[in-house]
């Protein structure tokens, strides 16, 4: 039995099963969560990392605007 860390709901997890790095998604809630320790079973959050790319592709576009402002610039 393990607990998420999300929503504090019990998952069963065979512990025969499952290796120490594995995720596993919590029935409750659909957070994708990790296997961080065995004995006891311990999960933790994995994190998201379509956010992290989001924030990567607006950061280029500043820099596009960047660009474009200097190119401006020199064209006066």
């Amino acid at each position: 039995m393990a607990i998420c860390p999300e929503c504090e709901f019990e998952i069963d997890v065979d512990e025969d099963d499952v290796h120490k790095g594995d995720t596993l998604e919590c029935d409750n809630c659909g957070t994708t969560l990790e296997i961080v320790r065995l004995n006891p079973i311990r999960l933790e959050t994995v994190a998201d990392d379509e956010d992290d790319e989001d924030t990567d592709d607006e950061d280029d576009e500043d820099l596009d605007d960047d660009e474009d402002e200097d190119e401006e610039d020199e064209d006066e």
